[in-house]
């Protein structure tokens, strides 16, 4: 959620907990069926969404678990990793994100925004430093960067290795030719694959269903 008093808690913008479950349940079918295979013994498996939630919490659980450290609301910052994470605009109002994970990559990114100075700052030349003086950092990088082109910036930063992405919305996503893959199509509807790993059986997908399509078939099934 939104940073700070005037912030409050924000939803997801899809249903991800809900995924979550469904990646659960799916690993848990299988390893069912492994077990049917190897011992002919079947399994009865059952997923709650709070459990895949909770199971998901990764470095937020971690933190609670050996400091007892409770998150605050940071937008999208990482709580840990800075600059990570934050979103900026270029001279174009354009969004972007850093995603610098070492000091290496700091450096780097202060040399191609020509901030040598924060790199040789004490203040920020670890990564314990800059996230204790963020709300020193954060505003002088977006500072830097409101001066710049985002291509041009985004370019540089692959160059030198410096983890970075620009911000689409959905048209600019389903332009690509990785989200054109994902897309299943036939006659009469458009819809999205939810498997999105390559293989040759994941390419022989049956078309999409029409509602109620195969209703009669599942349930007079033996």
């Amino acid at each position: 959620g939104s940073p700070g008093k005037a912030g409050c808690p924000t939803k997801m913008p899809v249903a991800l907990v809900d995924l979550l479950a469904a990646h659960q349940l799916k690993e848990a079918i299988l390893l069912a069926l492994l077990q049917r295979h190897q011992t002919g013994e079947g399994a009865h498996v059952h997923v709650s969404l709070m459990a895949a939630a909770v199971s998901s919490l990764a470095n937020q659980a971690t933190g609670y678990l050996v400091a007892g450290h409770v998150p605050q609301r940071m937008g999208s910052d990482h709580p840990s990793i800075c600059p990570y994470g934050t979103v900026f605009y270029d001279q174009d109002d354009l969004p972007i994100i850093l995603a610098v994970g070492s000091d290496a990559q700091f450096r780097s990114l202060c040399k191609i925004l020509g901030q040598d100075e924060l790199a040789n700052s004490e203040r920020f030349a670890s990564n314990e430093q800059r996230v204790a003086n963020r709300q020193e950092l954060l505003p002088r990088l977006t500072s830097a960067i409101s001066e710049v082109k985002r291509d041009q910036l985004l370019k540089e930063l692959r160059r030198s290795k410096v983890p970075a992405g620009a911000i689409a919305d959905m048209a600019t996503v389903f332009k690509t030719k990785e989200a054109q893959a994902m897309v299943l199509r036939d006659a009469k509807m458009l819809g999205l694959r939810q498997v999105a790993w390559d293989g040759h059986q994941c390419q022989r997908l049956t078309k999409l269903p029409g509602f109620g399509e195969n209703t009669w078939e599942i349930l007079t099934q033996d």
